[in-house]
């Protein structure tokens, strides 16, 4: 029951951080203007994410721009696009092979050493995916970083971290956490004892080799 249990919460965890990373890649606020300098006060916010730029006016407005061309970005940003594709792709992949490698699921048989095995590829498969989204995270953010603290950079167009990558990052985490716990879950052989069973040798009768005429 506590193997069950375990696998039945690391599931959720995964569910729960593929959800999050399919949010975080959707949602422009990966990074947003930062409020720095004398003049603190402005009447637009902007906000950029991995596949449009947004401008949310002091009224209310908000105004968002697809990127018009892929070849036109950085190539940061193309990576980062790329890694969190695969690792909503992968993770989402892991999820199913481990669905069906659960104990409360009837998929594979009633072999519960080779289910066992099944869930375990399947957190496999998804720290994989979720330690792509943690690469591509940690790599955006090391880039808005450098820019900040560049003294050449614009203090107009300096930018911090938005809500965007954090639930990324988040859901990265329990992506990991979750394919974890199935990939510990996978039980251990039994080990077979060295030495033969003596209590069962010494509780047989002795067998005699006298012969009586």
């Amino acid at each position: 029951m506590a193997n069950s249990g375990i696998q039945l919460l690391g599931f959720f965890l995964s569910l729960v951080g593929i959800v999050g990373l399919i949010i975080g890649t959707i949602l422009p606020q990966w990074k947003m203007s930062a409020y720095i300098g004398d003049n603190i006060i402005t009447a637009v916010a902007m906000y950029q994410g991995l596949w449009m730029s947004c401008a949310f006016q002091s009224t209310g407005q908000l105004q968002c721009k697809i990127y018009d061309s892929i070849l036109q970005l950085d190539s940061s940003l193309q990576a980062t696009r790329a890694l969190m594709i695969v690792g909503i792709i992968v993770s989402v992949a892991g999820l199913g092979v481990a669905c069906m490698g659960m104990k409360c699921t009837t998929c594979g048989g009633g072999d519960k050493l080779r289910k066992s095995r099944v869930a375990m590829t399947g957190g496999i498969i998804l720290l994989v995916g979720g330690l792509c989204a943690i690469v591509a995270c940690s790599w955006f953010a090391h880039n808005v970083i450098r820019a900040f603290y560049n003294p050449y950079t614009p203090v107009n167009t300096k930018f911090e971290f938005g809500a965007a990558i954090f639930i990324a990052w988040g859901g990265a985490l329990l992506d990991v956490l979750g394919g974890a716990m199935l990939a510990a879950s996978c039980p251990r052989k039994k080990q077979l004892s060295k030495y033969p069973n003596m209590a069962g040798s010494r509780s047989s009768p002795p067998s005699s080799n006298k012969e009586y005429v």
